[in-house]
């Protein structure tokens, strides 16, 4: 009898008697609180600055020996999807540290909106406009939803500015936008993996970045996640927000990019529009790893 009592306790009641019982708590106080309503998400996309919203030249990481990105050159125009694509080992990740800030660039230059952020560190890049997500998930699983997207919208000249009011609205409304308001204020511990992914972009969109860069948002979700990913995606593009993706799923890459860029051992192999690119005797070569007259 104990040891199924314990069973049944690691099962249903994982944080334990106390953390059953606050949980019922915290559900009954939203319960009687009245439901708010946020105002819709603005997001200015940068302005109505140049057609070019990034422009990548000559762009190199190497370590030691090994060239994870070679020679780059990437021009991303403004209010689009733009996708980088190539298989396991090809550079999109390391190419996207570099853009933000984690890594140091061995060569080349980065200028986004008009201003170099070459040298500038990942904080001031978020300043300048600059908002990722990463490949795994990375929020702060003992804060709630609305915490998590409070710390991206305390961005240096965004919308909220300093004041905590209007920080929380913000929050609020980049939740509603990824249709999470209701569960604004649950530990995002309790969430599903998919619903975690809407959060960590919600909490870049609170920034009103220029440039949202996403890693892979679609690694992990099952198929009905991956739908509504695809419209929230649509949703960001059609506010004006330019987007560079990362994602091995071509069906979800196909969908919503208008421009594809692709990368294979650090270089890249082709550019242009993405019917075209997908149909690329090179692009087909390096995904299924023959040579183009056999791929095509």
């Amino acid at each position: 009898i104990y040891g199924a009592a314990v069973i049944l306790i690691v099962v249903f009641m994982p944080d334990g008697i106390w953390g059953y019982l606050r949980g019922l708590l915290d559900r009954f106080k939203r319960a009687v609180l009245p439901t708010r309503t946020s105002a819709a998400l603005q997001l200015s996309g940068g302005g109505q600055g140049s057609e070019t919203v990034l422009e990548v030249r000559g762009l190199s990481k190497h370590f030691g020996g090994l060239k994870a990105v070679d020679e780059v050159d990437l021009t991303i125009r403004r209010g689009g999807v733009h996708a980088l694509i190539g298989p396991n080992g090809s550079g999109k990740t390391t190419t996207l540290n570099v853009l933000s800030g984690l890594y140091k660039a061995t060569a080349g230059s980065i200028v986004l909106n008009g201003q170099d952020i070459t040298g500038l560190p990942p904080h001031a890049r978020t300043r300048a406009g600059l908002g990722r997500t990463f490949q795994n998930i990375r929020l702060w699983r003992s804060m709630t939803a609305l915490e998590n997207v409070m710390v991206g919208a305390e961005r240096p000249g965004s919308p909220a500015g300093n004041d905590p009011a209007a920080l929380a609205e913000r929050a609020r409304a980049a939740l509603a936008f990824v249709e999470l308001e209701d569960r604004a204020d649950e530990v995002v511990s309790s969430f599903s993996y998919g619903h975690q992914r809407a959060v960590e972009i919600a909490r870049a969109l609170a920034g009103d970045p220029v440039l949202l860069l996403l890693d892979e948002p679609g690694a992990g979700l099952n198929s009905s996640e991956k739908v509504e990913l695809r419209d929230l995606l649509k949703r960001i593009s059609a506010r004006g927000l330019t987007i560079l993706i990362i994602d091995h799923d071509m069906t979800l890459v196909s969908e919503v990019a208008q421009h594809i860029t692709v990368l294979n051992f650090g270089r890249r192999i082709a550019d242009g529009y993405s019917a075209d690119v997908l149909k690329h005797p090179d692009v087909i070569a390096a995904y299924l790893g023959t040579g183009p007259d056999a791929a095509a």
